[in-house]
């Protein structure tokens, strides 16, 4: 593996909101292409349930693949931190169950596993079936040194403070650096994807603070634009006889002063995307210039007369009501419409659920704690419960540095409730609200005990050995308190 293919996924994870399994589909690419194997699998370890999820695999007869610490070779590897190589004939139970649901025939195997700087086993590599005939010792020893890169592009991702061990909410992600897996979130995402991989002018719609931003860098992170540049143009920080200059630049003699020729924003963003913040806030005498530059691709410069063509797309953000902008005639209708070509909604925080609030939390009292020297901060079960009885009318940002402020002047390891930001905690609002909140009428203790129970094996799928674990009782236990009532569950 050459240093500039690892340099370049460095690069993606270091500044960028790549979609996270196409960093791991190239390292898959790369290690199979290295020791000719057929097939290859990333697994990366869920401290939470316990058990190794495939999220990068070239499994087109299956989405997941699902592991117990200990089950199979990548499970044993696990347990063993040590690297394994199965020769053709000695293949284990748990491969030839795989290769029943598969229809795949798994002849050889070679396993290592991604030790991060603690020691611990954050992940598995795993090859099948070598071309001309079994893994040997330098295939082992050429996957061993490419798990030490894995192990590095791991920490320099939003998943270093999953991986961690101790961990409450099961492994998920997306994009590099961006939070959250609630069902609004994961449709985000979707269409994230969808408009990335298109030209098309995309309107981004939400509250301050929801994360418009990270949304509007992931379509151009994402897009086959992401090697040139995306600019960025907040057009409500600019007065209005500035913004014009500041988006198209301008020629000589344009205004006093003007001794030399100019180039805008409009020209940095050729080959790339041109994000235009608070798209709202865009003055009137400006809106049919930009237009011009949505519709024929082309503008002229301050002063000038000869258009200018041009290669950029277009990506706007706002948190007003364009609609009664257009009402009361301060944006133009037609830019409306050429503006909203796709449409995407970044959800408040207060309707993602309380899930998502606490896998924002971990996220960043993580990263709060390593950006100020203050690493294995943990926030009291009262600090949390706190947190979680706002409503947030600031969202994400408000998150983000009341958590910051808390890191910061927390006197102790363990924060406190009276440390979080007590001004900022009497907004009006509901609180936060869980899709998958359980409420319940006064009954007896029994019954809200079973509808409990119930509940749980719902927000797990019916899966009794997951919902066991949440409930922290035994399956056996959990079996006796149904009553044998549920025999459809799984």
């Amino acid at each position: 593996m050459t240093e500039d293919w690892l340099e370049e996924l460095h690069d993606l994870l270091a500044d960028r909101l790549i979609d996270l399994d196409e960093v791991f589909h190239r390292i898959i690419g790369k290690a199979t292409a290295m020791v000719g194997a057929d097939r290859g699998t990333l697994y990366l370890v869920d401290r939470a349930r316990n058990q190794l999820i495939s999220r990068v695999a070239d499994l087109p007869e299956v989405a997941e693949i699902r592991l117990n610490i200990g089950e199979g070779v990548a499970g044993r590897v696990v347990e063993t931190c040590e690297p394994v190589r199965v020769p053709k004939g000695l293949t284990s139970d748990a491969s030839r169950r795989m290769d029943q649901v598969t229809g795949y025939h798994t002849e050889s195997m070679v396993a290592v596993p991604v030790v991060d700087t603690s020691g611990r086993v954050v992940a598995v590599v795993q090859l099948l079936n070598k071309h001309d005939g079994d893994f040997d010792e330098d295939d082992e020893a050429d996957l061993v040194e490419l798990a030490a890169s894995i192990a590095e592009l791991l920490l320099a991702s939003s998943l270093r403070s999953q991986i961690l061990p101790h961990q409450h909410q099961p492994l998920a992600f997306r994009f590099n650096n961006i939070i959250g897996e609630s069902s609004v979130m994961q449709q985000l995402y979707e269409l994230t994807a969808r408009a990335a991989s298109t030209e098309a002018t995309v309107l981004v719609r939400g509250e301050s603070g929801s994360g418009k931003e990270l949304i509007a860098r992931a379509i151009h992170d994402n897009s086959s634009r992401r090697k040139r540049p995306m600019v960025k143009v907040d057009c409500a920080a600019l007065p209005e006889q500035l913004i014009e200059n500041e988006l198209f630049g301008h020629e000589r003699g344009a205004f006093t002063g003007a001794d030399r020729p100019a180039t805008g924003k409009v020209d940095a963003a050729e080959g790339g995307t041109l994000f235009l913040d608070e798209i709202g806030e865009l003055p009137l005498g400006v809106q049919g210039k930009l237009l011009r530059l949505l519709q024929d691709r082309e503008f002229i410069r301050v002063g000038g007369t000869t258009p200018i063509p041009i290669d950029v797309r277009i990506v706007c953000a706002t948190h007003r009501n364009l609609e009664k902008a257009v009402e009361d005639e301060a944006l133009r209708q037609d830019l409306y419409y050429r503006l909203r070509v796709v449409e995407l909604t970044v959800p408040p925080l207060r309707s993602r659920g309380h899930a998502d609030l606490d896998r924002l939390i971990d996220f960043f009292m993580f990263e709060m704690g390593e950006r100020h020297g203050r690493q294995g901060m943990e926030l009291s079960p009262a600090a949390r419960a706190r947190l979680h009885s706002h409503n947030w009318p600031g969202n994400v940002r408000e998150l983000e540095h009341c958590l910051e402020s808390a890191v910061v002047l927390s006197a102790t390891a363990l924060v406190a409730p009276d440390q979080i930001c007590v001004a900022q905690l009497c907004s009006e609002g509901a609180p936060i609200v869980d899709e998958d909140a359980f409420v319940s009428s006064i009954r007896s203790l029994r019954e809200v005990e079973l509808d409990y129970i119930r509940h749980v094996l719902k927000v797990h799928d019916g899966n009794r050995s997951a919902s066991a674990r949440t409930l922290g009782i035994g399956r056996n236990t959990l079996l006796r308190k149904l009553g044998g009532s549920d025999s459809s569950e799984t």
